[in-house]
């Protein structure tokens, strides 16, 4: 059975990055692999506005790092701002890393010292931004901050989420919610996405 998704998730622009690891064992034609809006949420299990903002950052990142070139999956290096298990940094550090294949102590060893993707997920970054991106080759690092917050709920998202405790939501409610709760993250994915002022990439001097 296919997976049965909101139609916007069609309209979000892909992120295409180049894997040598994927063309060292033939997983991809060329090492070229795209991973879509849809692929991030069946990472986390579910479509919001951090699992959004995640995404955009990532990509908006990988745009800033390799301008006009195709960004090369492994050799990103990745700061977060906050800890690990503070608020939503866990949700978005696994998507980060899902694209960028940045990992901490639990990723791929390598190849013969080739391909290693460890060591390249960090937190707590002291960063005045969301996240650092960091490229290995040049050193050449930016800053992403995402602000949601310009992409509000709408009234009638705020008033169905204040029953989802008490008295709950009825099957209708809960079917409208999602349709709302969605309705934003298109707002933020599709309407918004191309917004200087919802992702802002600053050019960092690195660590």
């Amino acid at each position: 059975m296919s997976t049965q998704y909101p139609a916007f998730f069609d309209q979000v622009e892909p992120i295409v990055v180049y894997d040598p690891l994927a063309e060292f064992l033939g997983a991809a034609k060329a090492g070229i692999v795209e991973y879509s809006y849809l692929d991030a949420v069946k990472l986390a299990g579910h479509s919001c506005p951090t699992v959004a903002g995640a995404y955009l950052m990532t990509m908006k990142g990988l745009q800033a790092l390799y301008p006009g070139a195709t960004p090369e999956r492994g050799a990103v290096r990745v700061r977060l701002r906050e800890e690990m298990e503070l608020g939503v940094t866990g949700v978005i550090a696994n998507v980060v890393g899902f694209i960028t294949g940045a990992t901490q102590k639990n990723g791929f060893k390598g190849i013969a010292g080739r391909f290693d993707r460890r060591d390249l997920l960090f937190f707590n970054a002291g960063i005045d931004a969301d996240i650092h991106f960091e490229r290995l080759d040049s050193g050449a690092a930016v800053t992403v901050a995402y602000d949601a917050g310009l992409v509000p709920a709408t009234a009638r998202l705020r008033a169905l989420a204040g029953k989802i405790a008490a008295p709950g939501l009825t099957a209708a409610e809960q079917d409208e919610f999602g349709v709302e709760w969605q309705a934003r993250v298109e707002r933020i994915l599709v309407e918004q996405a191309g917004n200087p002022a919802l992702v802002v990439v600053a050019e960092h001097p690195g660590f």
